[in-house]
């Protein structure tokens, strides 16, 4: 998904240079008035890749899977709800994404935030519609709601206070995995962690970022400057941050798993299900000054990923861990 994403952001990008390039503009200077060609330019593109998304995700995700009737599916603690906090984190980041790109366009503000609310909406939404014609998912209310607490998030923000001083950020430490051997349940095969894992999130590190949930931290980031006087002199680019992530997660719900008619099940010893919370210092990267336009957008972009840092973790039945150094 992540993948598709950074496709639509690059043809959109690709596409509306041009249209910046007829207004003898600079692309990545937002527009002081309402600008048609690029309005009109991001319209038209973001409605065909909307439904070229769609398409592909039919052909490629779903396709494979058999169809049943509309359906209700529970998948609350799958995953030990990591998966709802990557649905807050995405819902947040298309909504804050469509909303740059409307202002860019020249929209007022208010109207660009409504428009972004429904993108949101409409992306996400999608995805669930979909599932819930998957007999393999269905449609998940708890899904629906993280979606919605993402997108409002960054709604109430700017409605309260036209900056965005609470960040949903990403990151992921790529763990490595255990090629210890273990016995299927009739002895007769074997696997190991890592064999389960590649099966489970691939090779690729691009499939890793998205899916591994082992690695992957969903991190609120807060910015204290936004909330101090001045003359205080708080660096304005620091952050705290509050993390959330899970370890030993081999399956959805356990760490159990059938392959090739055989049955594997990992140790709770050695392998106990568990949830994370962090504490760590962040960069709010689009807080940054500087007065080159295409600087400031880059920062912006990469404001999506949490800065590695000193930081505090917890995690269930092991306490308190210091790391110098945390991605």
């Amino acid at each position: 998904m992540l993948f598709i994403k950074n496709l639509i952001v690059g043809i959109l990008i690709s596409i509306a240079t041009i249209a910046a390039a007829q207004e003898k503009m600079s692309f990545f200077e937002l527009s002081d008035s309402f600008s048609k060609p690029r309005f009109w330019t991001t319209v038209g593109t973001s409605a065909a890749l909307y439904t070229g998304t769609v398409i592909g995700l039919n052909e490629i995700w779903y396709k494979g899977f058999e169809r049943s009737a509309f359906h209700p599916f529970n998948d609350w603690k799958e995953w030990k709800n990591m998966d709802k906090a990557g649905h807050s984190f995405t819902a947040y980041f298309q909504t804050s994404f469509s909303f740059d790109v409307m202002r860019w366009t020249g929209v007022e503000r208010r109207d660009a935030l409504w428009v972004a609310m429904g993108l949101g909406t409409l992306f996400q939404g999608t995805i669930e519609i979909l599932d819930g014609y998957s007999e393999k998912w269905g449609f998940s209310i708890y899904d629906i709601g993280f979606n919605t607490g993402g997108i409002l998030l960054f709604a109430g923000q700017e409605l309260a206070w036209k900056d965005q001083r609470f960040v949903l950020k990403v990151s992921n430490r790529f763990p490595s995995y255990s090629s210890e051997s273990i016995l299927s349940n009739t002895g007769n095969s074997t696997s190991s962690p890592a064999i389960r894992a590649e099966d489970l999130f691939g090779k690729a590190i691009s499939t890793r970022f998205i899916k591994d949930y082992n690695g992957q931290t969903i991190w609120l980031s807060m910015n204290p400057a936004s909330f101090i006087k001045p003359e205080t002199r708080f660096p304005n680019w620091l952050n705290i941050a509050i993390g959330y992530g899970a370890e030993n997660l081999y399956g959805g719900y356990s760490n159990s798993w059938s392959k090739d008619g055989e049955i594997f099940t990992l140790p709770n010893q050695n392998f106990e299900r568990a949830n994370q919370l962090f504490l760590s210092f962040d960069i709010d990267l689009k807080r940054i000054k500087t007065k080159n336009p295409f600087v400031r957008f880059l920062l912006k972009g990469l404001n999506v990923f949490k800065i590695p840092s000193p930081t505090l973790s917890v995690t269930q039945g092991k306490g308190l861990k210091f790391h110098a150094l945390y991605w």
